[in-house]
């Protein structure tokens, strides 16, 4: 605590987010950076027509100018960089279908894609510094979120709390801010830091307040430092910076560690089933128990999912689920929607998530703490279960990783079937329109300008 403030650990991440060069990242980050943009937009398509989202839009858009260079993707219209940076960060969150770094436990694509798009469109900036930028929001929202480390999960949401420094270090890097100027965009990103998961016990909409706050935060905060103004330098390790407010286990070295050579971004995972990521694990492990005997739902007794605490803390809250929203984590309802309509998805949840067979298999599913699958994660989701059969036979099923991680990552051809379907929800896009839309992120790195990526309305 006594050191300079520029020997900081958050002066070295600041210094990386505003210098990395586009010609620095390797060829592999760029792609997977593109699919990750991919499956944000068509994430955020899905979210059109959701309450909670539509209500914050209102909000939004009632405020801002009625046009601008900015999409608002699910109304097809411009607006400023802080209106559609905020709707765009609430829409794709609300299908629970968005990336997800398993170390951080943090989803960053729906705090970075959007205040970045939005500043990209708003500056007239290249595709290949919009792609830079998300690559530097994704590195040091990562790493913020693994240096605030589990403690601080248990009561904060990540995505809300890192967001704002994710948030702000792609808009500074689109704003060209030079090292200082960052450091000051992540004082003022991070003095804004919030997101508590008590609203998982009242099924409230708070969840995509938290990823639209974080991104129009660290867009605001991106933007003032470029005006001079002045933000705090040891706002993640100082005496009373995030670290001291918000956790007990931070590790300052994670700040730090790799810049330039660990690429956290390859490390983030799609997610398959449209539910809360503490929920895969044990979904994949009972389906796989299924397909090795050959189990029919009906024959299912119990299911107890050995789990990992953070599992607990965020899962078990949600005791009789009264919304679809709200049913995506509920650990029961997302294994009898796995096991009855044969997966978890967008249209499985709005069709059955009360279904009286859902309800009575969702009520025979227990967690129960598992020291290795804890001590793996969050590094490591690993999913296990047993399951008893009404006929008095018990199986055990595992899987060290979920579908959608990068060891078992979502083929090109599954990731382009989930962005339509997402796309098609509730009618955001056409298979047509999004196709358009994934080869032009395609095309970004030699893109001069950011496009305009859906017709108007």
């Amino acid at each position: 605590m006594n050191a300079r403030p520029e020997s900081a650990p958050e002066a070295a991440l600041a210094s990386f987010a505003a210098t990395l060069g586009f010609e620095a990242i390797p060829a592999p980050v760029l792609r997977r950076a593109e699919a990750l943009m991919i499956d944000w937009f068509a994430s955020a398509l899905a979210g059109k027509g959701a309450r909670p989202v539509e209500s914050i839009a209102r909000f939004a858009e009632g405020m801002g100018p009625a046009d601008g260079p900015c999409e608002i993707l699910i109304h097809r219209r411009g607006s400023s960089p802080l209106v559609a940076a905020l709707v765009n960060a609430a829409a794709s969150h609300h299908a629970e279908q968005d990336d997800v770094h398993n170390g951080s436990v943090f989803h960053p694509g729906s705090v970075v894609f959007p205040p970045a798009l939005a500043a990209a469109q708003a500056l007239g900036r290249s595709g290949a510094e919009l792609l830079c930028a998300a690559v530097v929001g994704y590195e040091v929202g990562i790493r913020v979120g693994e240096f605030l480390g589990r403690s601080h999960y248990k009561v904060f949401h990540t995505t809300g709390t890192a967001g704002t420094l994710a948030a702000a270090a792609a808009v500074g890097r689109l704003l060209r801010l030079a090292p200082a100027q960052m450091l000051d965009a992540f004082g003022s990103a991070g003095t804004q830091s919030a997101g508590l998961w008590e609203f998982l016990r009242d099924a409230a909409d708070s969840k995509q307040l938290h990823t639209a706050h974080a991104a129009a935060a660290g867009l605001t905060a991106a933007w003032l430092a470029a005006d001079g103004f002045t933000g705090a330098r040891r706002i993640l390790t100082g005496a009373q910076g995030l670290a001291a407010g918000m956790s007990s286990d931070a590790d300052a070295a994670r700040l730090t560690e790799g810049l330039g050579t660990r690429w956290a971004l390859a490390e983030t995972s799609f997610k398959f089933h449209a539910a809360c990521r503490h929920t895969h694990p044990a979904a994949d492990a009972l389906l796989a128990v299924m397909r090795e005997h050959a189990l029919d739902a009906a024959a299912i007794e119990q299911v107890t999912a050995l789990v990992h605490q953070g599992a607990i803390d965020v899962l078990g809250p949600v005791v009789d689920p009264q919304t679809v929203h709200q049913a995506k984590f509920s650990l029961g309802t997302v294994l009898a929607l796995a096991a009855l309509p044969g997966q978890a998805g967008l249209g499985e949840f709005d069709a059955h998530h009360r279904d009286a067979a859902v309800r009575a298999l969702g009520g025979r599913v227990r967690m129960r703490f598992d020291a290795e699958v804890d001590a793996a994660y969050p590094a490591r989701w690993i999913g296990k279960v047993e399951v008893s059969t009404r006929d008095g036979r018990v199986f055990a099923g595992r899987v060290d990783e979920p579908k959608g991680d990068p060891g078992n990552t979502l083929s090109r051809a599954e990731l382009e079937d989930k962005a339509l379907r997402l796309a098609a929800y509730h009618g955001g896009a056409s298979a047509a329109e999004m196709r358009r839309v994934i080869a032009r992120i395609d095309g970004l790195a030699a893109a001069a300008t950011v496009p305009v990526f859906l017709d108007p309305a």
